[in-house]
Parts: C-alpha cells; sequence; structure tokens
C-alpha cells in the first residue's frame, strides 16, 4: 500500500498541483502585501480612514476606561472589500498566466506535415497522361 501511494504522489500532474498550490499560496501573500500596504492606504485617503477599519455599526458597543470597545456588533466592509481586491489581482495575473502558456502552446503545435507522395498536380497530369495513350 506504502509503494502504490508513492507512485500516486510521485506522478508528474500531481506533483505539478502541489508545486502550483506552493507558489500560489506564496502569490497570495504578495499580493496580500501590495494591497494592504499600497492599495488600501491609497483608497484610505479617499475615505479619510484606514481601509481596512471601515465598518458600519449596527450596534455601538461600551467603551471601558481603557478604551476598548466591547459588545459592538458592525460590518467590516473594508477587510472585505480588501479581500476582494486581493482576489481581482490573483484572478487577473492567473489569467494572463494561462493565457500565456496557451498562447505558448500554440505555438509549440507544428504545422501538418504535407503528405508523402505526388501532389495533386503531380497525379492530376499522370491521369491525363494516362488517358491521352
Amino acid at each position: 500500500m506504502l509503494k502504490e501511494f508513492k507512485e500516486f504522489a510521485m506522478k508528474g500532474n500531481l506533483v505539478d498541483i502541489a508545486v502550483g498550490f506552493v507558489m500560489g499560496a506564496a502569490f497570495k501573500q504578495v499580493v496580500t502585501s501590495f494591497t494592504g500596504g499600497i492599495v488600501s492606504p491609497l483608497i484610505g485617503l479617499i475615505f479619510k480612514s484606514n481601509f481596512n477599519d471601515l465598518k458600519y455599526v449596527i450596534t455601538p458597543g461600551i467603551a471601558d476606561e481603557t478604551g476598548k470597545v466591547t459588545g459592538e456588533v458592525a460590518v467590516l466592509y473594508g477587510s472585505f472589500l480588501t479581500n476582494v481586491i486581493d482576489f481581482i489581482i490573483v484572478a487577473f495575473v492567473m489569467f494572463m498566466l494561462v493565457k500565456g502558456i496557451n498562447k505558448m502552446k500554440k505555438k509549440e503545435e507544428s504545422a501538418p506535415e504535407a503528405p508523402k507522395g505526388p501532389s495533386q498536380e503531380e497525379l492530376l497530369a499522370e491521369i491525363r497522361d494516362l488517358l491521352k495513350k
């Protein structure tokens, strides 16, 4: 059973998927850093606040003596929008990557080879010559 699992795990497609998954996770971290460090502050300038902290308070909470708010019920739409922006960036880059790979595959496909033997014109000329006899 261990041998079968090893053969299954070492198949090319499974290894490719694993490598792609790890690279995708790393790329997600880069995009999250880009969105959190560059995009969100720029959008935050528009709203005059930290973009990730944007929220719609449904029920205000009570602040204690340290200033910590407890019991607040809020919709955290800023962090949701940040995640949507992350998704759009990752989806766009993946689309461009797949599009590039497909374009390279089309170039690799060679034109079909010409059929071996005489051409159509040569065959017609031969038939013509046989009919003349």
